[in-house]
């Protein structure tokens, strides 16, 4: 998925916009970081079982972050920031 579309999914879900970001992130489920961003999604979703499934695509965990959804987006964020084009 082009690093653009994440950080607009990461963008929205920070603004509370959970669905828009849910929507971006589903256009691509074979890529790692939609997947580690859906993932964050459905923790925030309280949606355990669903958030592990996507962290399962990932090479991250569940329970690396905690419940602090906010800071794995901003995380997200920073490294896909780091990205090149």
């Amino acid at each position: 998925m082009h690093r653009q579309a994440l950080l607009n999914a990461v963008d929205v879900a920070l603004a509370g916009e959970w669905d828009q970001a849910h929507r971006i992130v589903q256009a691509d489920e074979s890529d790692p970081m939609a997947c580690r961003i859906h993932a964050v999604l459905h923790k925030i979703e309280g949606d355990a079982w669903n958030s592990r499934y996507w962290y399962g695509r990932t090479p991250h965990r569940y329970e690396d972050w905690g419940m602090d959804a906010r800071g794995e987006l901003e995380a997200i964020r920073a490294e896909l920031r780091s990205l090149p084009d």
